[in-house]
């Protein structure tokens, strides 16, 4: 194990996964604390459902092929009581654009994070992108993955393979390209997320989840009581329109330096630092120090509350950090809670944003014959 992973360990008090039984709902009707009943749905004639992944040692997931999101992700805490670590909602309705326009959870396709102005060069032409924010194309485009049905196949009990056909021209991107996201529970409360793709014409592919998470397991309680860590040296700053400026920055000595863990609101608010001022907090890509091997922590995130901390491993080049900035309690989740402002925090594994207008950065295109691969583990521990 690396120095570095040791210490942001030792730090976080987060070496040891939790040796209690997991208390587990007295109701087996429900997955995860949510009635399958209510995610039962038809959308574009394909059918949608709640999966159920369960893993040895306590953990269940409850996913929906309803842009393949993770709509509950249950974990013991320091004292063997389970739960529900990310944000989400009670019934399939309640994901759908017309009532809440949010990513919880999504399966985010064809690429993560904001291209500039919707201008992907492709092979010397430009195309253009519908954009949806802030100019951009931001998740995908408009009517982006999130918002569409993935088919569906579990081969037992801790496994879900989710597999997205999209069209040549789907929201504006070139090529037919199939696509898989194949969730798996692991031993010791590990969730395995692993991603391929193909196409038939030279496009842009980047892959994550855009889970929010609350390790306190209440949403109630502010994310800017986290400890944070990523092992990173570096960031992408970002203009007033969230878009990367093509700089790459070192955090030390900013506010972006969690190379050592620290609250996650220690700072949060300090606009004289114009990057939070223009990330209205922290919405920033950092370049991570572990070379896209799988085998180093890229970052942890601790909730002292509930004893419940997260290692992330990945083999994507950097990681955006999110902190709810734009939750702003207009939204009602699961159980009625309302989610104020900073209430979950988003943790995607990713390729720069902006990569296809950036080519010094590492390259998101995807040709015929070549397949595009991402590996994302996210291992809950409790101390």
């Amino acid at each position: 194990m690396k120095q570095h992973h040791l210490m942001a360990l030792a730090a976080i008090a987060a070496v040891a996964l939790a040796s209690c039984t997991a208390k587990r709902s007295e109701n087996p009707a429900l997955i995860a604390g949510l009635d399958p009943q209510k995610f039962e749905a038809e959308v574009d004639g394909k059918p949608v459902a709640l999966y159920s992944l369960k893993g040895s040692d306590g953990m269940e997931v409850a996913v929906t092929n309803y842009g393949g999101r993770i709509a509950a992700l249950m974990v013991p805490d320091r004292d063997g009581n389970m739960r529900d670590v990310v944000l989400g909602f009670d019934s399939i309705q309640a994901y759908f654009p017309e009532n809440n326009q949010t990513d919880f959870g999504a399966a985010i396709g064809r690429y993560a994070n904001r291209i500039d102005h919707g201008r992907l060069p492709i092979d010397g032409d430009t195309i253009q992108l519908p954009v949806n924010n802030f100019g951009h194309t931001l998740h995908g485009g408009p009517t982006g993955w999130q918002y569409q049905v993935y088919a569906a196949q579990q081969p037992n009990d801790s496994t879900l393979i989710l597999t997205m056909d999209s069209p040549d021209g789907d929201n504006g991107f070139p090529g037919n390209v199939k696509a898989t996201v194949t969730y798996t529970v692991l031993p010791g409360n590990k969730l395995d997320i692993a991603y391929a793709a193909t196409t038939d014409k030279t496009t842009v592919v980047n892959l994550t989840n855009h889970s929010y998470f609350n390790l306190s397991g209440d949403p109630m309680t502010p994310v800017t009581g986290h400890t944070l860590y990523v092992y990173a040296s570096a960031f992408t700053p970002v203009d007033s329109t969230y878009m990367t400026t093509g700089e790459i920055l070192p955090v030390a000595g900013t506010p972006m330096d969690f190379s050592v863990p620290r609250r996650v609101g220690e700072m949060i608010d300090d606009y004289d630092y114009i990057q939070l001022k223009n990330g209205n907090g922290y919405d920033h890509n950092w370049v991570l120090d572990t070379k896209g091997d799988i085998n180093e922590v890229a970052t942890v995130l601790y909730s002292p509350e509930s004893g419940i901390g997260m290692n992330i491993y990945t083999t994507e080049p950097g990681i955006q950090v999110y902190s709810g900035n734009f939750l702003d309690g207009t939204v009602t989740g699961k159980g009625g809670k309302v989610y104020n402002q900073r209430t979950g925090m988003a943790l995607e594994t990713q390729h720069y944003p902006d990569s296809p207008n950036k080519p010094s950065w590492p390259t998101a295109t995807l040709r015929p014959g070549e397949q595009y691969t991402s590996h994302t583990i996210l291992s809950f521990f409790a101390k």
